[in-house]
C-alpha cells in the first residue's frame, strides 16, 4: 500500500505568508486611525457641553490639543440644535496609500453621544 503525502506545498507556505504579511502590514496602519476616530468621537462628546458655537470649537480644540488629533480641528464640526441638545457632528476621510497608485481610504463619520 502506497500512503498519500497530504499537507501544503512551499508556494501554499510562501502565498499564505504574503497574504498574512500583507494583512499585518495594512491592519497596523489602519490600527491609528481608529485610535485617533475614538479620540475625536470623545474629544465632540466633551465639546457638546459648549454653550455656543465658538465655545464648542474651542472646546475640541482644546481636547483634540491633548488627545493629538490632526485630521480634523473645530472649524470642521457640524454644531446644531436637537431640542435642548447640543449635537456636534464630524466627517472626514483617511487616506492610507498601499502602494503605487492604490490608496485605501477609509470615511470616519460620527455624532457627540
Amino acid at each position: 500500500m502506497k500512503s498519500k503525502q497530504q499537507g501544503i506545498s512551499f508556494i501554499g507556505i510562501l502565498f499564505v505568508g504574503g497574504v498574512l504579511a500583507f494583512s499585518g502590514v495594512i491592519a497596523a496602519q489602519v490600527f491609528p486611525t481608529l485610535i485617533e476616530f475614538q479620540a475625536i468621537t470623545k474629544a465632540a462628546s466633551k465639546a457638546k457641553d459648549g454653550n455656543s458655537v465658538a465655545e464648542v470649537r474651542g472646546i475640541f480644540d482644546k481636547a483634540g490639543q491633548i488627545d493629538d488629533i490632526k485630521s480634523i480641528s473645530g472649524k470642521d464640526l457640524d454644531v446644531s440644535k436637537e431640542g435642548d441638545k447640543t449635537v456636534v457632528r464630524f466627517a472626514y476621510n483617511k487616506e492610507i496609500h498601499i502602494g503605487g497608485p492604490v490608496y485605501l481610504l477609509l470615511k470616519y463619520t460620527g455624532k457627540s453621544k
